[in-house]
């Protein structure tokens, strides 16, 4: 799933794009993951591109389209002539002879149509927390998050009413580089530990962000976007190989569902 860092660099791929294009015509091949009149759309030019966590916000002046790309989303900027792919759901013929085209494999991607004015006021955003380079992020706003919860903390990072934006690559990355356990509940988190979030959560996306995300599996080729930050990653998919601080074995472990990576010596409870 594309997170803060990915999402970001698609937004200024896009920017390069569509800003300034018009919206000439929409087809919709999946209406299913529309929530709002997309036909509103239409004649209208994009303005700007916004994101907040892991949301894409295209301003068309009077409305916005935010979308979420969830598991597999992509976007697609193609000469309107290009045969339109299986799994692609949403085309936006632009003004120059171009699309913009939506791809989800799985289908399990958002949009949503509203008056501008009213975006951050949708409950998808009002309810997200902070993101990583807030300057709000600070260990009291992140210990009471984190107080009474009996959850771990690596579903807690998850969790984007907490910090918004992390998702299972970076949170793996997060916990390690502050060594600690991803089975330790968030109400046990001390003072120094939520510091060393704090500061991995914002180090660590700053920089996958500036080597344009980590392509893994889902985050590939979209507009013709490859990332490098994979080649960074310390714990992320490293199952049986040695850590890179002390040569403990790194173990998968699944928690709620998805794959935890982590080093039992540095990371030990």
């Amino acid at each position: 799933m594309p997170e803060i860092a990915e999402v970001r660099v698609v937004r200024d791929t896009l920017k390069k794009q569509i800003l300034g294009r018009k919206i000439k015509k929409i087809n919709v091949l999946y209406p299913k993951m529309i929530d709002g009149n997309i036909n509103l759309l239409k004649g209208l030019t994009f303005k700007d591109i916004k994101t907040v966590g892991k949301w894409l916000i295209f301003d068309l002046d009077k409305f916005s389209l935010l979308s979420h790309l969830r598991m597999e989303g992509k976007y697609f900027y193609e000469d309107s002539k290009t045969p339109i792919e299986k799994h692609t759901h949403v085309v936006f013929s632009l003004d120059n002879g171009y699309d913009l085209r939506y791809n989800d494999t799985r289908k399990f991607g958002k949009m949503i149509i509203c008056d501008t004015s009213d975006v951050y006021d949708l409950k998808e955003i009002k309810k997200l927390g902070l993101e990583p380079d807030n300057k709000d992020l600070n260990e009291a706003y992140l210990l009471e998050k984190l107080k009474n919860k009996n959850k771990c903390i690596k579903d807690l990072l998850l969790d984007q009413t907490i910090i918004n934006g992390l998702g299972n690559i970076y949170a793996n990355e997060v916990l390690f580089a502050a060594q600690i356990s991803p089975f330790k509940k968030g109400k046990d988190i001390t003072k120094n530990e939520a510091e060393n979030i704090i500061k991995f959560s914002k180090e660590i996306t700053d920089e996958a962000y500036k080597w344009g995300g980590s392509s893994i599996k889902s985050y590939t080729s979209s507009l013709g976007v490859i990332g490098s930050y994979q080649d960074f990653l310390k714990i992320h998919k490293k199952e049986g190989e040695n850590c890179p601080s002390c040569n403990t074995i790194i173990e998968r472990v699944k928690i709620s569902g998805r794959s935890s990576y982590y080093c039992k010596n540095c990371q030990h409870l």
